[in-house]
């Protein structure tokens, strides 16, 4: 048996899949999708597979700084991120991944809710 969630899933190759379908539904969202409108959605899916693939267990890591500086320009509201952290179960569902490695991946997507989310608006 596998040894990480990651691993057990089948590596970078299968969250490249569940990456790509998360943002298909992203992009579709009327209440997110804006958010995407000038971005390099190449770049943006890569360093997303290895921030899935870091909290499945899986060999890349991307730092709190770097999450943090990522998104700190953005107005991203608790309603936009529990909206595309539902869309994020829904897919992995989709890939097969079972209810407990989904929460998992959820708990620990929600600890990086305070870098993603911002709470101030200087």
């Amino acid at each position: 048996m596998a040894g990480t969630t990651f691993e057990k899933y089948g590596g970078f190759g299968a969250v490249s899949k569940i990456v790509m379908d998360f943002y298909d539904l992203v992009l579709d969202s009327d209440s997110v999708g804006h958010h995407f409108d000038d971005i390099d959605m190449p770049r943006l899916m890569d360093h997303q597979t290895k921030f899935i693939s870091a909290l499945m267990g899986g060999p890349s890591s991307i730092s709190d700084e770097r999450l943090r500086m990522a998104h700190h320009k953005i107005s991203i509201t608790d309603a936009e991120f529990d909206e595309v952290a539902q869309m994020l179960v829904e897919v992995m569902q989709e890939h097969g991944v079972k209810a407990d490695d989904i929460a998992q991946v959820v708990a620990a997507v929600e600890e990086k809710r305070p870098l993603i989310v911002r709470r101030d608006t200087s």
